[in-house]
């Protein structure tokens, strides 16, 4: 179609939300990308858009990172690849990951990628709106509508029309919220709380979760309806154990920001950055430096800088790695004698035999007969 019809928009509907499969369409050159069952009214918007959209001057591939997003692992690497494939179109995307491993900073990207980057970027963490809030933020509220509601006030999906919104964890919202997002992402359409006038926005949806959303709709506790319409994509962040990678990047890039280029990690913070298993991913490591850059005032950053627990980490992992190295060491030297003896005490054979040097042979008998074995022969 597109070599027949270079200008001519092409939508996708299929009955398989799938990442590889959303990215191959954009790639070809898809501007949307919907899954079943299709919503009538968001399908004839889909087109509308389509139909009024500026054919994109650059490839999605072509979209700059920041400087502010440190991603060096392949892993890190894949998932913005796949980000600037689909943030050209207006598909809605779940985030998943654990926490702190960057899933805001994903959204920024899409956001700031998008033809929709002029307009607002507005984020809503609904874990940390208290439950009977959530509603009147999210949709806005007449005055009245309920005690201490004086002004009449819009609400973040109002705030962002025309932009993105951005939903962080979206699977602390109740069965009322989420029966009133569900219809949002049909029509388009909110009421705010005390009125009952449809009002139409025009907002592209990007949600996160630490959690299992499928896990959450099996236990019942998240709308199975709900769940297809935000999970049209899915990008996964992987947590910083699984991109070692990233570590030390993002730990100097940290620092250079918290000290203005001033402060540098020694060796020997490196390794216990390296060794140490993030938990709390990025958002600890950056805690970490920002500790640190205190501590070091401006200059060496020692393990000593660092939280206890991490020092902790690095020193019983140089505890384990001595405790190998002595095994390795031990069977080494196991090895050697019984090449000696095999010889005959023979030292050149011995060290024919082993392919080393005769001087080298000569250090590790050292060793050997300093931990009581009779290199000279055995004893009569």
């Amino acid at each position: 179609v597109r070599l027949s019809h270079p200008s001519l928009p092409v939508l996708l509907v299929t009955a398989y939300a799938d990442i590889r499969e959303a990215v191959t369409a954009m790639k070809d050159g898809a501007v949307n990308y919907l899954s079943k069952p299709i919503d009538l009214d968001e399908f004839l918007a889909c087109v509308s858009r389509a139909i009024g959209a500026t054919p994109p001057t650059s490839t999605p591939m072509a979209r700059e990172i920041p400087s502010s997003v440190v991603a060096s692992s392949p892993l890190m690497q894949a998932v913005l690849r796949d980000a600037a494939l689909i943030a050209c179109s207006d598909t809605r995307v779940l985030i998943t990951g654990e926490s702190g491993v960057g899933k805001e900073v994903l959204a920024d990207l899409l956001h700031l990628w998008s033809a929709r980057s002029a307009r607002p970027l507005v984020k809503v963490n609904c874990a940390a709106i208290p439950e009977n809030l959530l509603e009147s933020e999210l949709f806005g509220h007449e005055r009245g509508a309920f005690t201490g509601a004086s002004t009449q006030r819009i609400g973040r999906f109002e705030a962002a029309n025309g932009g993105t919104l951005f939903l962080d964890e979206v699977a602390e919202m109740t069965p009322q919220l989420q029966a009133k997002l569900l219809r949002v992402t049909q029509d388009g359409r909110i009421q705010r709380v005390g009125s009952n006038q449809d009002r139409l926005t025009d907002v592209r949806i990007l949600a996160a979760t630490n959690r299992s959303l499928e896990e959450e709709v099996r236990e019942g506790r998240f709308r199975e309806d709900l769940y297809y319409r935000l999970n049209v994509v899915e990008l996964n962040l992987p947590p910083l154990r699984e991109r070692p990678e990233d570590i030390i990047p993002l730990a100097t890039h940290f620092l250079e920001q918290l000290t203005r280029g001033k402060a540098r990690l020694s060796p020997p913070t490196l390794a216990a950055l390296e060794h140490y298993g993030w938990p709390g991913n990025v958002r600890e490591l950056r805690n970490a430096m920002e500790r640190a850059a205190l501590m070091c005032g401006g200059e060496l950053v020692l393990p000593e800088h660092l939280p206890s627990k991490i020092r902790e980490t690095a020193v019983s992992s140089s505890l384990a790695d001595k405790s190998r190295a002595s095994r390795l060491e031990a069977i080494e030297l196991q090895a050697i004698y019984d090449a000696l003896k095999h010889n005959g005490f023979n030292r050149t054979e011995t060290a024919k035999a082993l392919g080393i040097s005769r001087r080298g042979l000569l250090y590790k008998l050292h060793v050997l007969r300093q931990q009581g074995f009779p290199v000279d022969g055995e004893p009569s």
